[in-house]
């Protein structure tokens, strides 16, 4: 898509602005920022300055009976609310009338409005008292803008368009569209996730797909004249130039480009209006600021030693007792890793546990791989800075919370806090030649790593038993909170992660940088990730790790905790209370690939099902669902259609019907059960009936994924051991092994809901020793599934449509005369 933007002249703009010591754009500065980006019919306006008089020829050079008169005060954002927007007619006694009026009753409504709203007070007014503040509104008043008025082509809802950029800390500047106008808050808040307002970082989307994601939306299919009784009133090209458009301005002055002097912390239009197909900016807001951020790169090839160490040191093993550094000494060892290479740092103990012990840091020897700091926090400022000054560890874990702290925290330890930013600082310094240590934590509960052979998490294993020892393993479980991964590891019995690392306050190493290291390990296929915040720019960094992973088949299961929308604030513009940030963050991720949950349950579920389902084919969404209780046949239909994700009840071919019927006629079920999808089996169906149901289901070629589900009180099955004993059924013969049998050999997915109380954990158990993702509650199992078919088909598509133009352009490439890179042999 071509774009007329004037880089030069927009610098040239916001520079103008910054020598009157501004940091923003007055709303007719904007109306040419967008012209200067191709946009094609700014209004026609004229700008009265205070205290000038009104030039009547240039007022009625103004098109039109009306003209909107616009008060410009760098601290009035929301002009409409405090009587700031006034209609009224083209003429100089009406227009002087109509300004007068305003510069008496804004000041009065914004003062009693900021008055009311202590929180929303611009700094400015901060301490000045109650009885100047009209005063100082009135003194802060730059003039007044008085534009063309325009008729829209249509005054029913939705035929406003709001666009905007947002600069945001953790993913750079964010692009966001959907309904515009003075409710635009309203209906971010009262529709559903994706319908209202879209959103997406510029350095991760091109117009063209951020106008098929928001062609998802009500507003488009308002302005598109896909509703009842309204018409087109713009084109499809208009709506991608110019989210083009602003996607390349975002990039360049993102606070990362240093070719660019200035970042746009905020750009927004709300709202577009459209007459005959001419998209016209009505307001317009724009903040800009000189910080530059960059993403700190760290050598994420030194995690290696982290997580497979050949040594490893620990200081904070009490010789005496048990305590933190004790507990993670034995869970070393427990998992295997060698005696003689790991050293204990003790003052006084000549061994502790057999293991012998060096008195001080400079009795090493030999640099370490990973060094373990479980100390108190007052010893860590000192300690730290000696290994660190000495270089004699590759990888260090902080146990202690006293680094990475909230800001209340930092200025009541103002030592640690100085600590942390000479630690940041030699951090950066030294990862930008890829030296290291690099740091986990501080507050890092631990890391679990069976391919390292160790166990650094100080939880006992009589209260966190681990399956220890060599198996297949492909999940990885990241989390700043180590109490969530362990209490997640402690309920879900399937959950046996090859590495659980706890990332703490992720002082230095970070989320981004452990999918980055991740996505080099082939064996890791499931990533979770249960995140609390990220560092400057990471969120950034982490979108593009996963998009990284999903190119590589491995899938990414995310929670973000913390969901409070921070900038709801009436001092800002439109964008930060309608893409607030966990808005971003769940747009960002989600269109990278990853599967976000919105609750713990969801998490777990999609933990389940990527666990057990990897491997497995999705073909499509089409579902065959069967039970033995109608409540569970309704349930599951009654789900398949959820926020951001839709399964369809699989039509059933007439060879698959008659294979169903003669299975329950049978039996004799057939008077009772009709057949249908889902299927009810009524509580008469035995163990008999569900696997020969199954294995017919397996077969049917429309069908793309199975939900078994079993309510196991019913006595025509054999659920718990006593009865299986008492029926002399062969274990190969069980449900529980016939099931797993089919599903073994089938590439479909199948999936079992066991509705009940914890008499049939075990069983539950059971069905998971076979491999099978086992859920308690149909309804979980549904939305879980139906977010994990979407992703997995979602990111099934992406990877064919890059591949498609990395077609196009070897063809490209050849037609040039070129050798297409993908036949250039390798050297």
């Amino acid at each position: 898509m071509q774009t007329h933007i004037k880089l030069t002249k927009i610098t040239t703009l916001l520079k103008s602005a910054k020598e009157e010591n501004r940091n923003y754009l007055f709303e007719h500065e904007v109306y040419n920022f967008i012209e200067l980006i191709g946009g094609e019919t700014p209004p026609q306006y004229y700008l009265l300055p205070k205290n000038t008089r009104l030039d009547e020829k240039q007022l009625l050079s103004l098109p039109g009976n009306k003209v909107v008169v616009k008060v410009v005060s760098p601290f009035i954002l929301h002009k409409s609310d405090v009587g700031g927007v006034t209609i009224c007619k083209n003429s100089v006694t009406e227009v002087l009338s109509t300004i007068r009026k305003m510069s008496f009753d804004i000041p009065e409504r914004f003062s009693h409005f900021l008055l009311n709203q202590p929180a929303l007070c611009p700094r400015r007014y901060q301490k000045i008292a109650a009885n100047e503040l009209q005063s100082a509104i009135a003194d802060d008043i730059k003039g007044y803008l008085i534009c063309q008025y325009m008729e829209p082509d249509s005054k029913e809802f939705g035929n406003e368009l709001l666009v905007s950029l947002r600069n945001t800390r953790e993913f750079g500047i964010i692009i966001s569209a959907g309904l515009g106008g003075r409710d635009t808050e309203l209906y971010a808040a009262r529709f559903k996730k994706g319908q209202a307002v879209v959103s997406a970082a510029v350095e991760l989307i091109e117009g063209k797909q951020f106008f098929e994601l928001f062609k998802k939306t009500i507003s488009y299919k308002k302005l598109a004249g896909l509703t009842r009784s309204q018409q087109r009133i713009v084109t499809d090209d208009q709506l991608e130039e110019c989210f083009e458009a602003l996607i390349q301005i975002g990039m360049y002055f993102t606070p990362s480009n240093n070719k660019s002097k200035y970042t746009i912390e905020e750009l927004e239009v709300n709202p577009f209006a459209f007459s005959n197909y001419m998209m016209m900016p009505l307001d317009g807001l724009c903040k800009f600021s000189t910080k530059k951020m960059t993403q700190q790169r760290r050598p994420i090839q030194m995690i290696n030693q982290l997580l497979h160490p050949e040594s490893i040191g620990i200081m904070g093993v009490s010789a005496e007792k048990m305590n933190i550094g004790r507990i993670i000494m034995e869970n070393i060892l427990a998992n295997g890793f060698a005696e003689k290479k790991l050293t204990i740092i003790h003052s006084t103990a000549s061994n502790i546990g057999g293991i012998p012990t060096l008195p001080e840091l400079s009795a090493l020897q030999d640099n370490l791989d990973l060094f373990i700091l479980a100390i108190e926090g007052s010893q860590l400022p000192e300690v730290l800075d000696d290994i660190l000054n000495r270089d004699i560890a590759s990888s260090i874990i902080l146990v202690s919370g006293e680094l990475g702290t909230s800001q209340e925290q930092q200025l009541r330890q103002s030592p640690t806090i100085k600590l942390q930013q000479r630690i940041i600082s030699q951090r950066t310094e030294g990862h930008k030649t890829n030296k290291g240590p690099v740091i986990l934590g501080g507050n890092s509960l631990g890391v679990l790593s069976h391919p390292g052979n160790y166990d650094s998490m100080f939880i006992p294993d009589s209260k966190l038993p681990k399956d220890r020892g060599k198996h297949g393993r492909n999940t990885v479980f990241v989390s700043q909170s180590g109490a969530y991964m362990i209490t997640r590891m402690s309920k879900l019995c399937f959950l046996d992660p090859a590495y659980a690392i706890s990332i703490g306050n992720q002082i230095d190493l970070s989320t981004g940088d452990f999918i980055n290291y991740f996505n080099t390990i082939d064996e890791a296929k499931t990533l979770a990730f249960y995140i609390e915040g990220f560092t400057d720019l990471d969120g950034l960094n982490f979108a593009k790790g996963i998009e990284e992973a999903t190119r590589q088949s491995k899938e990414v299961i995310f929670y973000k905790a913390g969901r409070t929308q921070e900038g709801k604030d009436a001092l800002s513009g439109h964008t930060s209370s309608i893409a607030g940030d966990y808005m971003v963050c769940d747009s960002c991720i989600t269109q990278a690939g990853a599967m976000v949950a919105e609750t713990f349950a969801i998490f777990e579920g999609l933990l389940r099902l990527s666990t057990a389902l990897i491997h497995k084919t999705i073909s499509g969404n089409r579902l065959a669902a069967i039970s033995n209780a109608g409540f569970e046949a309704v349930g599951i239909a009654d789900n398949i259609i959820g926020e951001g994700y839709r399964l369809e009840m699989a039509t059933l071919n007439s060879a698959t019907k008659m294979s169903l019927k003669d299975i329950v006629t049978a039996v004799q079920l057939d008077s009772l059960v009709v057949i249908n999808n889902p299927l009810d089996l009524t509580p008469m169906a035995s163990e008999d009936v569900y696997i020969d149901v199954v294995s017919s289901l397996v077969e049917a070629p429309d069908i793309d994924m199975i939900v078994v589900a079993i309510v196991p009180l019913t006595p025509m099955l054999h659920t718990l051991a006593e009865e299986i004993l008492e029926a002399d059924l062969r274990p190969e013969k069980t449900l529980i092994s016939e099931i797993g049998a089919l599903n073994n050999k089938s590439s479909k997915p199948i999936i079992v809901v066991l509705d009940s109380g914890q008499l049939f954990d075990t069983m539950a158990e059971s069905f998971e020793s076979e491999g099978l993702p086992v859920f308690r509650s149909a309804d979980i199992c549904i939305t879980a599934l139906g977010k994990y078919v979407h992703t997995r088909l979602a990111n099934q598509t992406k990877s064919v449509t890059n591949l498609a133009k990395v077609v196009r352009k070897e063809l490209d490439h050849k037609r040039s005369g070129g050798t297409p890179v993908l036949l250039q042999k390798k050297e």
